[in-house]
């Protein structure tokens, strides 16, 4: 198996700050686009850890204080993230960056059935809709271009000392993952054949930016087991499909997909995460999510071909 191009704080330059700016971010994936960018420059906090449930959490009073004392939060946005929501809200415009909410980013819809499941889960516990945008739009390298960019413009504006450092870090970060880009395009070739079968609906930006037929989930949503009903009509969906790969999901049971694809012939071919879930926390985490997707597909389609 070759060696994925990673993303390092060492690649960066090192200048030591005194008063270093202090931002807080939601998960892992949002902090390791933070890290590549700040480099060494800034105290970077992520509120979750790589093997939590970003949609559902509650904010420690110390999580609450770091909110309320950081110069900046940078979140992907209630649509991920619902209970920082009221949080962010008692913030000023300007202490805070939604990453989904910025210009250019490229978002995409859940299915009419996916955006109504979420409706249902978050209704009763908050008092607005933030409608049907699937939120894990970090799977597509093209957002975490765009963002890398755009936190370097935040993040100069915070420390204008060093502007000029976090722009090379973000222009450095960029090419490094345009690189990284292309090799998972060659590596997913075997895959663009037939569709693969997931979880839960969390990798339409991936998909879509490396031509893959869409997944085929097992639940709709984000972690409500499925019904009868829904397992009759999905392992229809999977006979149709052409399915030859299904993947287990961190944090959730093997079983359920095991179920699904019961008696169909299809390989298991192991765990994948939105989120890098079984992944150390760090500023080579974004690339090496992408890359740990890209290679469990490509080697379960390589390996059935």
């Amino acid at each position: 198996m070759r060696a994925h191009i990673l993303f390092g704080l060492a690649m960066f330059p090192i200048a030591a700050l005194a008063d270093a700016p202090r931002i807080v971010t939601d998960i892992p994936i949002t902090a390791s686009l933070v890290q590549q960018v700040a480099g060494d420059l800034a105290e970077v906090e992520s509120l979750l850890q790589t093997d939590s449930d970003p949609h559902d959490f509650q904010l420690r009073p110390s999580q609450s204080r770091a909110l309320q004392t950081a110069d900046l939060l940078i979140w992907m946005g209630p649509e991920l993230t619902l209970w920082l929501d009221r949080a962010a809200t008692a913030l000023d415009e300007s202490s805070q960056m939604q990453l989904l909410h910025q210009p250019g980013t490229r978002l995409r819809d859940y299915s009419h059935a996916t955006a109504h499941e979420h409706e249902d889960e978050h209704d009763h516990d908050h008092d607005h809709d933030h409608g049907s945008i699937d939120p894990h739009a970090w799977l597509d390298p093209d957002n975490g271009k765009l963002w890398m960019g755009l936190i370097a413009d935040r993040l100069a504006g915070l420390d204008p000392d060093n502007a000029s450092t976090y722009h090379e870090n973000a222009m450095t970060a960029s090419a490094r993952l345009s690189e990284l880009d292309a090799q998972l395009s060659a590596e997913l070739q075997p895959a663009q054949a037939a569709p693969f079968v997931a979880f839960h609906d969390a990798y339409g930006y991936f998909t879509d930016h490396f031509g893959l037929p869409p997944a085929v989930t097992v639940t709709i949503g984000d972690a409500s087991a499925p019904s009868a009903a829904r397992l009759t009509e999905v392992q229809s969906e999977i006979a149709e499909s052409g399915a030859r790969c299904a993947f287990t999901e961190t944090g959730h049971a093997p079983r359920m997909i095991e179920t699904a694809v019961e008696g169909m012939g299809l390989t298991i071919g192991g765990e994948i995460s939105p989120t890098g879930s079984t992944l150390e926390a760090g500023s080579m985490l974004y690339g090496e999510v992408l890359s740990q997707i890209s290679t469990r597909i490509s080697a379960c389609a390589t390996s059935t071909e």
